[in-house]
């Protein structure tokens, strides 16, 4: 049976633990745009056609003429006519580049952030990461080899980042809040992913594709040093937290122990099926999840047919469903568990069924109405929307099973769900180069078999219960 922390009302959202979830979601936020960023920038990078004739078609009227006469003015900086040979196969593996950089550190940066502390090791990844997208333009010039490695570097300094933040949250986030607090970090993805591709085809037009990665880049410049400042590791050593937050943290953490640990139960973990019952999630999950986020603005140049501005503001906009549910889901989870309606399993469950169901069968639906614009649009926006209610699912369930290892384990999870996006961006990279119209259908039902793969296998051995190999050890003396 799930336990149910009981614990004295602690300061909600004027509280300083709802403020450090802010800055995570300004942290996230900068990463995924700085991620996504050549999403929308590979097509006026590689289409020297499309990109002339398209901008030329785009501009009408005074608002496009301003935007034409600004990087007229500009033109000193602007590499916007620069043009890359690179093959839909060569594509998918760029894209899929950064994921091999943070496979590479997400299991030791998440060991070592549980031992060392997590703020150094975040700050300094999200730096990197920052540095690295003002690179971007210049690595371009150089060669697809360059690109690809400073690609994969700057996958490894996410990385970084990415897991150590469940270190934080073991020791800042109550259980009966956790959703509501990871959600709310974890929704900077989405709306990041929002802002990026609503803005980045209008700064391609106006100013030039490779300030897309400039203005993101230095965006994340400025957004470390809000992070050195206010982020701590824990909340006893945080120098502004009241008295009455702080014991309503460690009163309610009272029973996870945060003693030091210096191995982990490796052999336990393998053997155990709830972990790769999240695992299994992730891969699910983060396999449709990389396609929609890499894919979409590709997505819609060549199936509706639109230029790189209007192909970015439609983008964004399935971003806007998966930041509202991402936030919306965390609070009807909490609630729920909060009012003792359904038990902590069930919610795991529950939010993992829709958030793997429901876009499965969107992704179904979107090769037959291919015809439509309106009906290819409701659907894409309703996939990464349902998809991120596994926010509230198997995606903070290791916080549930192993808080003790939790930023280790999640390292592994993401490890999962990136070898997940390397396998379908490249694969979808091979699919639509052999054919367009059957390789985006191929794509899709390919995906809806993944998710529904995962749905089964987390609903079969899912768990929330701390297992057995993660609880404190204590020694009675007599």
């Amino acid at each position: 049976m799930d336990e149910k922390p009981t614990t004295r009302k602690g300061p909600n959202f004027c509280s300083l633990r709802y403020g450090l979830a802010l800055i995570m979601h300004l942290s996230n936020f900068t990463m995924i745009t700085q991620r996504v960023s050549l999403s929308i920038a590979i097509i006026a990078m590689v289409n020297s056609t499309q990109q002339h004739g398209l901008l030329n078609a785009s501009t009408e009227g005074p608002l496009a003429d301003n935007l034409s006469n600004l990087s007229r003015s500009i033109k000193g900086f602007n590499t916007r006519d620069s043009v890359y040979q690179w093959s839909p196969e060569i594509q998918g593996v760029i894209f899929s580049s950064i994921n091999y950089g943070i496979i590479l550190t997400l299991i030791p940066s998440g060991y070592l952030a549980g031992i060392f502390g997590a703020k150094h090791m975040l700050g300094a990844g999200l730096l990197i990461s920052s540095l690295l997208t003002l690179f971007t333009p210049l690595a371009a010039d150089f060669g697809v080899t360059l690109v690809i490695v400073t690609r994969t570097v700057q996958g490894m300094a996410q990385g970084m980042a990415w897991t150590g933040q469940f270190t934080i949250w073991a020791k800042w986030a109550p259980p009966l809040e956790r959703s509501k607090l990871t959600t709310i970090a974890g929704s900077g993805v989405a709306f990041g992913s929002f802002i990026i591709l609503c803005v980045g085809g209008l700064i391609s037009q106006a100013l030039g594709w490779p300030f897309i990665f400039y203005i993101f880049g230095s965006t994340g410049c400025v957004c470390c040093l809000l992070w050195f400042t206010v982020i701590y590791d824990d909340p006893m050593h945080h120098p502004c937290i009241s008295v009455r937050e702080k014991e309503h943290i460690v009163s309610s953490l009272a029973q996870q122990s945060s003693s030091p640990r210096r191995s982990v139960p490796i052999k336990a973990m393998v053997r155990c099926l709830p972990l790769w019952a999240i695992f299994t999630g992730f891969f699910s999950h983060f396999w449709l999840c990389t396609i929609i986020i890499t894919y979409l603005p590709t997505y819609i140049s060549t199936v509706l047919h639109v230029n790189i501005r209007d192909s970015g503001v439609l983008s964004s906009l399935p971003f806007i469903a998966a930041s509202s549910c991402t936030v919306l889901g965390g609070q009807l989870a909490d609630f729920l568990l909060s009012r003792n309606l359904l038990r902590l399993i069930t919610v795991r469950k529950l939010f993992s069924s829709l958030g793997l169901l429901l876009p499965s069968l969107c992704a179904l639906a979107l090769p037959f109405v291919a015809s439509s614009y309106m009906a290819t649009i409701i659907l894409l926006i309703l996939i990464p929307g349902t998809s991120n209610l596994c926010d509230s699912g198997f995606i903070i369930n290791t916080l549930d099973v192993a808080p003790r290892y939790a930023s280790f384990l999640m390292g592994i999870s993401r490890g999962f769900g990136l070898l997940a996006g390397i396998v379908s961006s490249t694969a979808t990279g091979f699919l639509i180069s052999q054919d367009s119209e059957s390789g985006w259908r191929n794509v899709f039902f390919l995906s809806a078999g993944v998710n529904m793969f995962g749905l089964v296998f987390y609903l079969m051995f899912g768990q929330a219960e701390i297992q057995d190999w993660a609880k404190e050890r204590t020694l009675t003396r007599f």
